[in-house]
């Protein structure tokens, strides 16, 4: 929870953070799963969905929309689910530490036991293997052993004898998962192949969603030693990690514009000037909770990128 100071008709008074809830007034009902399930980070599933969909239309001329819904969804609940279990195996290895600069941890605060957290977990994770015996029966083994993985990835994110979560290797999961596998996985339920150029365009696109985990732990560097992770802000250092947040979202807007075309690729150069601004912002910003701000506008960046690809794609595959 984060308080400010200000003054209203000369006195002093706190102005609360409009996204902090007070833990003697916890959420209820939807509002608990909603924060629970960190809404302003799901666009990380929705942009490669996006970006592998306009490939798939610009390539083939046309898009499938059974396959194309269920993959958003299986997206989307995998990515919840994971956020769920993290929530949940955060708070029992005691990795939300009251350091913790980012938004309410639903376990760790006693809003919802460590029970429900992960009866919600296992339901998203549920949810997203029904709609994936369908994309099997669309795609074939291919899908099923994508599906498999994401699922076995999602619970060891934060789950087993060595969570991803803890390592330097967060960033790497992200670029696999949010990134080549989401966007070559849409790509191959509509064409049934793969290309070169799509897993470039989903490292590419993956690379910018993990510049929202890389600032979600440059905040938490502190109070991430303490719980004993390693990840690769730490194993980085402050200055380095600095450029990397920088290289993971402006090296991949360079690399869309190479290889798609005067009107795909380079219509993502759109996205420059909030990438630069990311960065300054990252730079000169002291870590703590205003990095919540720089993470949910991390994610958009994604979202704007892969919009402008698609728009992009679409424009290139309608001109004459």
């Amino acid at each position: 929870m984060t308080l400010e100071t200000g003054l209203r008709d000369g006195a002093a008074v706190e102005i609360r953070d409009p996204d902090a809830s007070r833990a003697d007034q916890p959420p209820d009902g939807w509002r608990l799963w909603w924060l629970a399930v960190r809404p302003r980070t799901l666009t990380i599933s929705v942009a490669p969905v996006v970006a592998g969909a306009a490939l798939a239309w610009h390539d083939l001329g046309r898009l499938d929309t059974a396959p194309l819904v269920a993959a958003l969804v299986g997206a989307l609940t995998i990515q919840a689910g994971t956020n769920l279990h993290n929530d949940v195996a955060d708070a029992l290895r005691g990795g939300d530490q009251p350091l913790r600069q980012g938004p309410p941890r639903v376990t760790a605060l006693g809003w919802a036991s460590p029970g429900r957290v992960r009866r919600a977990a296992l339901a998203c994770f549920a949810l997203a293997a029904l709609v994936g015996l369908f994309l099997v029966w669309r795609g074939g083994w291919p899908i099923a052993a994508l599906g498999l993985a994401s699922l076995v990835a999602g619970w060891a994110y934060s789950g087993g004898p060595r969570p991803i979560a803890y390592t330097p290797l967060g960033e790497v999961f992200v670029i696999a998962f949010f990134g080549i596998g989401a966007v070559g996985g849409t790509y191959f339920l509509q064409a049934f192949t793969l290309t070169a150029q799509t897993l470039v365009v989903g490292a590419a696109v993956g690379a910018i969603a993990a510049a929202v985990l890389m600032a979600n732990n440059y905040r938490d560097m502190e109070a991430d030693r303490l719980a004993g992770r390693r990840t690769l802000a730490i194993w980085a250092g402050a200055e380095t990690a600095k450029l990397i947040y920088g290289t993971l979202i402006l090296l991949p807007l360079g690399v869309l514009a190479s290889p798609l075309g005067p009107v795909g690729g380079i219509l993502s150069l759109g996205a420059v000037p909030l990438a630069l601004l990311l960065f300054r912002r990252f730079v000169s910003t002291p870590r703590g909770p205003a990095f919540n701000a720089i993470l949910a506008a991390t994610a958009r960046l994604q979202l704007v990128t892969a919009a402008l690809l698609a728009i992009g794609l679409v424009m290139g595959g309608l001109a004459p």
